[in-house]
This record gives C-alpha cells, structure tokens and sequence, in this order.
C-alpha cells in the first residue's frame, strides 16, 4: 500500500513538473533587444562585398536581429545612425598614431540608407537597406562604414548593449569575378642578386572595373604607407594563348618604379568543378601566371632595389547554387 501511495506521488510529481517546463518556454526567457547581425575579423571591421557596377546602385541588405527566446512581441521602429566615435577609437587600438594606415569613414556621396526600419510584431529579423555607388572610389584606401543602433529610453526597443551587435564596422568591398584574396605560396619575387626567392600565403587584388584587377607589386599589401606608387593593373581578356589559356594585360600607372614585362606572357586560366560531398555547391578556379620587373624606389632613400616577380597566385571562390542571387551565391 505504502509502495503504491510513493508511486502514485512520484507520477504527479512528475506530471507538475512536466506541465510546468513546458509553460516556462512559452514566457520570453531574455530580454528582447535589437542587434546586428555581423561577424567582425580580428581587426573589428566585417568585410562588407558588393558587386560592382560602374553605373548603378548597389544594394547591401544589413540584418537586423530581435533577440529572444521568442518571437519579437511587438511593432518596433529601430534608429540607425553612423558611428564616427567607435571608429576612432578602433583606428587608435588597431594603430595607434599612425593615422595613414587608418580605416578611413566612407563618404555619404557613396551611399544612402535609411535612419529607421520597421520591425513589425511576430517578425525578428529584417534587413535595413543601403545603396552604395562606388564608381570612382580608390581601393587602395581601406573605407569603412561605422553604423551603430541608437537607443534612447522614448524608443520602442532596447539596443543590444554587446559592443559587436550594437555596431557594426562595415569594410567596404566591391569585387567582381576575379578579385579577392589570392593563394601565393607560387608566386616568387626575387630581389636583383638573390637566388632564394620572397614568398607571401596570400595577396588580396582589388577591382578597378568588371575586367580588372589591382594587386601591388612584389610582397607589398595595404599597410604599406607607399603603397599607392606600386600597383600593378590586370585586366582579363577573352583573347587565347591555347585552349586553356587567356591573355593577361598587366601594367603599373607609375613610371618611376620602372615596370615592365617579363619575358613570359602573363594569363589566366578559369576552371569549375562540383563538390563532390555537396552538389549544390560550385567551386571556380582562377590561377594567373604573371611576369614582371620593378624597382623599389622608396624603401631605402637614394638607392633602387630592383625585384624580378614570377608565378603563379590561384583562388578557389565556392558557390551555393542554392540561392537563387548569384551575387549572394558566394561563400565568402
């Protein structure tokens, strides 16, 4: 009797406890707040790619995330501003006073966007919209776009107090089919004497227009401050060396560092294959076989250092043919 009175006790106990979990996740278990949805690099900045078009517009959609355990309760307007301040203080933790290798604020001639976006209830994430026109602005300087949700106790929501989701740095990146970050573990660069040669893993290229590229010579990157006086042109032609093998018209805009050709033609070389694990997804190959002279002119003032550059930098570009965009496509 005494075994059937525990186990009758030990089932409603059981019962109560049952019905009260399930009614505990049916409350809002956090605060509900408005953040961004952005992954930052370890520079604090989110590589932002947008395709680039010389002639219109080009729209980045910028989510905006209600947070919860639930779903957003309530209509809300959320206030986008810029955010100039977390900026400069990035600038002074990523370099202190070197204030030319700093992120540099895009100018509002470059994009429109917004100050609020609605959030209707039962809805948690939207998109905020920004319009960029990019056409002449110079990749060698590194643009970003300080964005922060701003709160303020007569609003309808609360801003995500976490320095990450309350603001984002969007690091401006228009690219095309052939620009990005490129493998360079081939791509040897000898300095005039030296048998051994400079190698770098990786050289990022930028967009000049649809069918060009700028990279800058021998194992200079962005943080070079001259770096503006070595960039070296691609453009990809449809013209053919062989079945595989295109063209590469490959020149510099600064007569002063001495470029020229080298004796082999510079081209490319354009592959596609499935993955063999996910068939919806694409991989794209791009290798570029490049041969050219410079002369480092600023490194050491009053002497010339003359650099021979050859080989071969490939990148892979994965698609998600999933998407129905193809500009969204890209895994970047």
């Amino acid at each position: 009797m005494k075994k059937s009175i525990y186990i009758l006790f030990l089932m409603i106990t059981t019962a109560i406890c049952f019905v009260s979990c399930n009614d505990e996740w049916k409350e809002e278990q956090f605060v509900q707040m408005a953040s961004f949805k952005s992954t930052p690099t370890a520079q604090g900045v989110t590589w932002c790619y947008i395709r680039y078009n010389a002639e219109g517009k080009l729209r980045f959609n910028l989510p905006i995330i209600i947070s919860g355990s639930t779903p957003n309760a309530k209509n809300r307007t959320i206030h986008v501003g810029l955010d100039p301040d977390t900026l400069a203080k990035l600038n002074q933790e990523q370099y202190g006073h070197r204030q030319e290798l700093y992120f540099r604020q895009l100018d509002n001639k470059y994009y429109t966007m917004p100050q609020t976006v609605d959030v209707p209830a039962g809805v948690s994430t939207i998109t905020l919209p920004i319009d960029f026109k990019l056409g002449d602005l110079d990749q060698a300087d590194k643009w970003v776009l300080p964005l922060q949700i701003l709160n303020d106790a007569s609003y309808d929501y609360q801003a995500n107090p976490n320095k990450y989701y309350r603001r984002t740095m969007l690091r401006i990146t228009p690219f095309n089919d052939y620009s990005g970050e490129y493998g360079g573990t081939l791509y040897k660069i000898f300095l005039d004497g030296d048998t051994e040669p400079l190698t770098l893993n990786t050289h990022r290229t930028f967009v000049v227009d649809d069918k060009t590229i700028f990279l800058y010579a021998g194992i200079r990157d962005i943080d070079y401050l001259d770096r503006k006086k070595y960039k070296v042109f691609i453009k990809f032609t449809n013209d053919n060396i062989d079945i595989q093998k295109k063209k590469l018209e490959v020149w510099s805009d600064n007569p002063d560092n001495k470029f020229k050709l080298g004796a082999a033609q510079s081209y490319y070389t354009r592959d596609e294959a499935w993955d063999a694990k996910l068939p919806y997804l694409k991989h794209v190959y791009t290798t570029l076989f490049l041969s050219y002279e410079f002369e480092d002119y600023t490194t050491i003032p009053g002497q010339r250092l003359k650099y021979k550059v050859e080989g071969t930098l490939s990148m892979q570009r994965d698609l998600n043919t999933l998407i129905p965009d193809e500009d969204q496509q890209i895994q970047w």
